[in-house]
Parts: C-alpha cells; sequence; structure tokens
C-alpha cells in the first residue's frame, strides 16, 4: 500500500470521525449558541452531570434528529423493536426503559454524601420541615413495570417477589429514619390481587408511564385516610363533586420514543377522567396558595390536573377528600431537587404550612434530574 494512500485512507477516517462533530458545533455556533460540548469543562465530572451532558449532546444534533426516527420505524417493521426509550409488553402494552432499567439494574455503590444519595437528601429535607413545625410525608410512585411486571414479561407475576422493586428498600431505611412513608407498592399489590385485570380498568395507562383516572381517585382517598389517622390533615368545609368523563390520550410513551411506525401502530388510548368540581360555584377544582397543605411532584401530578383535561388528578382528588384546597409545586421529571429548588426561592408557599406531601417516580431514585442535591430552605 502507498504511503499517499495511507495517507488518504487515515484522512477520509478522521474526517467521517470529526466531521458530525465540528459541523454541529460550527451551526451552534452560527446559531448564536455556545457548543454543548463545552460543557464538559464547565460543569464538575460527576456522574449526573455527565448523564446530562451525554442526553443534551443527542438531543441537540441534528444529524441524530434527522435520521433516528426513519431507522427506529424500520427497525420497529422488521424486528417489532420501539428503540432505545421504549419496551415491547404483552398484550399491546409499551414500557419506558429507564423504568425497567431502574428495576433490573445493579444497584450502584451507596454515597453518603449528596447529590448521589436520596435518604440522605430526604431526612435532611424532614428536619428542616420539623424545625418550622411542619409535617412531612413521602410517596415514592411505582412505576408501571413494578405495578405490571406481568405486562412486561410472561415471566414475571405481580407476586414474583424475584421482581420486587428496590424502592422497598428505600421505604424501609425512610421509616428507620423516622420519616412518614407510604407503601403504595402494597396498595397497588393489593388492588390487583382484590380485582381481576380484565374486570377493572387497569391502574397504569397501555401507552404511557403514568397512572389512570381511576388510580388517580383511588390512590387520593388512600393517603386522605392515613393524613387523617395520622391527625396530619383535617377535614375541611368545601363540598366538591365529580363529573366522570372519557378522552382520548397518546401515550407519552410513544411521543418519547418518536418512532413515526409507533404513531400508526398503537392508537390514542381511551381514558376515564373523573373532573372535580367546587358544588356551590359549579368552578373546576383551583389551588389556594393559603392551604395548610402543600404538594410537591412530578407528572403523575401533573396528569389530569394542569393537563387535559384538567381539575382531573390527585391534588384535586385529595383536596375533595379532605374538602379543602391544596397547593403544589410540580416539576416533570425534577421531583428529586428541581421542585425543593423552586420552593427554596418562594418562601411566601411555606407561610401558615403545616403538612408537605412529597411525591416522585421511583426512577429518580436514581435518575433524577439533577439527582440528590441538598437545598437550603428561606428563614422563617
Amino acid at each position: 500500500m502507498s504511503r499517499r494512500f495511507q495517507l488518504l485512507f487515515s484522512g477520509l477516517f478522521l474526517a467521517t470521525i470529526f466531521i458530525v462533530p465540528l459541523s454541529q458545533a460550527g451551526l451552534e455556533i452560527y446559531q448564536g449558541q455556545l457548543p454543548e460540548f463545552f460543557d464538559v469543562f464547565t460543569r464538575v465530572p460527576k456522574r449526573v452531570n455527565l448523564r446530562t451532558f451525554e442526553t443534551n449532546i443527542e438531543n441537540r444534533s441534528v444529524y441524530a434528529t434527522a435520521v433516528r426516527p426513519w431507522i427506529q420505524s424500520l427497525l420497529f417493521m422488521a424486528l417489532r423493536d420501539p428503540g432505545e426509550k421504549a419496551l415491547l409488553g404483552r398484550d399491546g402494552w409499551l414500557f419506558y426503559t429507564p423504568d425497567v432499567r431502574y428495576l433490573v439494574e445493579n444497584k450502584p455503590a451507596e454515597s453518603d454524601t449528596e447529590p448521589e444519595n436520596p435518604v440522605l437528601a430526604i431526612t435532611t429535607f424532614s428536619r428542616q420541615l420539623s424545625q418550622r413545625g411542619i409535617h412531612l410525608i413521602v410517596l415514592p410512585m411505582p412505576g408501571k413495570p413494578s405495578v405490571y411486571p406481568d405486562e412486561l414479561t410472561h415471566r414475571a407475576h405481580m407476586h414474583d417477589h424475584d421482581f420486587a422493586s428496590p424502592t422497598r428498600e428505600l421505604i424501609s431505611s425512610l421509616q428507620t429514619a423516622g420519616v412518614e412513608t407510604m407503601d403504595l407498592y402494597e396498595t397497588f399489590l393489593s388492588l390487583r390481587q382484590q380485582h381481576r385485570l380484565d374486570a377493572v380498568e387497569p391502574y397504569y395507562l397501555a401507552q404511557d408511564t403514568h397512572w389512570s383516572g381511576t388510580a388517580v381517585r383511588i390512590i387520593a382517598h388512600v393517603v386522605a385516610r392515613r393524613l387523617l389517622d395520622l391527625g396530619w390533615a383535617q377535614t375541611g368545609s368545601t363540598e366538591y363533586t365529580v363529573n366522570s368523563m372519557y378522552l382520548r390520550r397518546r401515550g407519552d410513551i410513544i411521543r418519547m420514543a418518536s418512532v413515526p411506525s409507533l404513531t400508526q401502530t398503537f392508537p390514542a388510548e381511551e381514558v376515564h377522567c373523573f373532573q372535580v368540581f367546587d358544588k356551590e360555584t359549579r368552578n373546576l377544582y383551583k389551588d389556594d396558595a393559603r392551604s395548610a397543605i402543600l404538594l410537591l411532584g412530578d407528572s403523575f401530578f401533573r396528569m389530569y390536573e394542569t393537563d387535559e383535561p384538567t381539575s382531573a388528578g390527585f391534588i384535586a382528588h385529595l383536596a375533595r377528600e379532605l374538602r379543602t384546597p391544596l397547593t403544589s409545586i410540580v416539576n416533570d421529571g425534577g421531583a428529586s431537587t428541581l421542585v425543593r429548588q423552586q420552593l427554596s426561592r418562594r418562601s411566601d408557599l411555606l407561610r401558615g404550612k403545616k403538612l408537605v406531601i412529597w411525591e416522585f417516580v421511583e426512577r429518580d431514585i436514581r435518575f433524577g434530574t439533577d439527582g440528590w442535591k441538598y437545598v437550603p430552605l428561606p428563614r422563617d
């Protein structure tokens, strides 16, 4: 092989490697943006920061955005592969890959420092609230594969202890530390044991990561009973009424997968919801910042509440059970740290509060945005 050919071959090889990142950086500079790869030099190289950097690189790539959907469509049609963000289950069910990864991947080594240790972050937050005379109850939300492992694979069963969520360990650790926590896994398991899947509406949507309108109503009742039993909440005087309705909803797993073939294969689901109205005024339920109860949560609290049909989510139904309006901070994917940061910036929301209800989906225990950072609360 001649020297000239070797140089030409080496040049083509290097061009193939560098043309994509260099052209991407050039496009970002042309658009007045700082190239994304500079972020790796401006952040501490921790696991959370590197994970965020990798995700941002993938999401901003013009080549990946243009080509990926069509490649994934071909893979789905040929191999029934719905892409890296989705897993095809049984009976037309779809599952979000990070939900499954959280259950099956080996647990990383424990860290005694933030931002990796959720127990430390939660117990610290509990002490911060306790110093103000505010109670805290924590609601780790089961992911769909924890509640319906049998719809993910025929080798798993809802009674199979080998498929138990590692979140049960977190719940046990928090209870040992004196933090009030509800085991919703046990609640859903009991519900599924009492009713056959085909005899009632499923508690999670088949093509979405979230719970159904029926589950929202049931869990709100269960949580309200616990709060009343603890004496941390009292029944108010506002009467609410419910309007049953149905809507068509495109699952978020299909949207996140960005595979055109999935949209054609899986039609929008019919979802049974229950809108909450003030019985006297006939107005839809609305939060009240003066409430003594504050809810912190993620998209499980947003579902049906601020998106379609509105006022039909967990917050509205808990308010109905307690007969009093509530107040809330909701951040999709940010319930591990971002909601506490928002609270830290809005000290007025803690004024007059007696109880904080903190919900986060279980995958965020390991994959939550910004990890589990220490967040100072504002002074009284």
